[in-house]
């Protein structure tokens, strides 16, 4: 993929801003019910803090569909850049409920496999911006890709904590300073923004605008993604660590390695992504590698030992995250170019919202002892909101 010289230098700043956040979602999103755990906290706390996290991230990104218009989009990158690295200090620092749930909803914390931050329509205006039909195609996979490599990788370090504890380190300081790393991590994003260039004159004067001739397209988008959000929020990464942790007594360590092969998985997954939407459509592509998926979502909850639940689940993430890329297509390639950015935030923030409400449940469900009722209820969801999509869409012809 070539771009122009400018931009290409953009876009590469973007991905690694991505690749950054990535491989501190991969650990965060592993360690945070075993910190809680550690803090003292149940199970239905653990889903409670998601939802907040969720929350808190839907509202935000809310308000800067919004108003985030009136702000050149280098601006807002770096307000949460700058968010994140409060919310990795502030969570290494404190120890109650109440003070951890309030950091939860008002920074940046990702406890899903995917990435829910205000950094995701902010970033992916942007990229929009870089190229045109398959080549946007393209540039989105490599988002995602890159993303879920970074995320792979970071899935690893969750067993740093067990290994400084054969040196005599304490589990919880261990714990503790994984989130302090995400605060650095933070800061080294708001470095690397930095360098993204200033708002020209023109920038100023035509910044994007709100949604318009588009409206009525988008509304309808973000109902549906609102259902496989939902879907999505009752097993967010965070949940099914506890669900692996809780059912099969999975250490750290174990639980790290699964989700780095589930997440190289799902990089080659998104590789191939391009390819597959090149031959069949972006939209076709989304549905019809995602139904099997949720059916190996379902399937691994009905499973019976710890090797064939596995084997399902990575099955899945072979499949499930193919449609990310070709999503963000979709979107970008269905509205006019001054409305991406506000499309990019009005799909998303009913999303967050949607995905909000059903970390609770699950961490509920969890604590109630029906383990298998999530992934069920996860997968058929998903497959609703498959057809659904598929039916709705069909014939809408995406613009290049």
């Amino acid at each position: 993929m070539i771009l122009p010289a400018g931009v290409a230098s953009e876009a590469r700043l973007l991905l690694i801003g991505r690749a950054l956040r990535a491989f501190t979602d991969g650990f965060v999103a592993i360690l945070l019910p075993a910190y809680l755990l550690a803090l003292g906290l149940g199970q239905w706390e653990v889903g409670f803090l998601s939802t907040a996290t969720l929350l808190g991230s839907a509202l935000l990104t809310l308000a800067v569909g919004h108003w985030g218009h009136r702000f050149h989009q280098r601006q807002l990158l770096l307000a949460a850049a700058a968010l994140m690295t409060l919310t990795g200090l502030l969570l290494a620092g404190l120890s109650g409920f109440w003070p951890l749930l309030l950091v939860a909803f008002v920074g940046t914390m990702n406890p899903s496999s995917g990435d829910v931050s205000v950094f995701l329509p902010l970033e992916h205006a942007r990229l929009a911006e870089a190229a045109h039909g398959d080549t946007r195609t393209t540039l989105f996979a490599r988002y995602s890709l890159i993303g879920a490599l970074c995320a792979a990788v970071g899935a690893l370090a969750t067993g740093v904590p067990d290994w400084l504890g054969s040196f005599g380190i304490d589990r919880l300081v261990a714990l503790r300073g994984m989130f302090v790393l995400y605060g650095a991590t933070g800061l080294a994003i708001f470095m690397l923004y930095c360098q993204l260039p200033e708002p020209q004159a023109h920038e100023r004067a035509a910044p994007p605008t709100p949604l318009g001739p588009s409206r009525g397209i988008v509304i309808k988008l973000a109902a549906l993604f609102s259902l496989d959000a939902f879907a999505g929020g009752l097993l967010v990464s965070t949940l099914l660590a506890l669900w692996l942790f809780e059912r099969y007594g999975l250490s750290l360590a174990a639980a790290g390695s699964f989700f780095f092969w589930a997440g190289l998985l799902t990089a080659a997954s998104q590789l191939a992504a391009p390819w597959v939407a090149k031959r069949i459509g972006l939209l076709n592509t989304m549905v019809f590698t995602h139904i099997p998926a949720n059916l190996c979502l379902i399937l691994a909850a009905l499973a019976p030992s710890l090797a064939w639940a596995l084997a399902f689940l990575l099955l899945r993430s072979l499949l499930s995250q193919m449609d990310v890329p070709t999503r963000s297509a979709f979107v970008m390639a269905v509205v006019t170019p001054a409305e991406r950015a506000a499309a990019a935030s009005f799909t998303a923030v009913p999303r967050s919202l949607a995905a909000a409400a059903s970390p609770a449940i699950g961490g509920a469900l969890f604590a109630a002892g029906w383990l298998a009722v999530p992934l069920l209820a996860c997968g058929v969801l998903k497959i609703v909101y498959d057809l659904a999509i598929w039916q709705a869409f069909r014939r809408v012809k995406p613009q290049q």
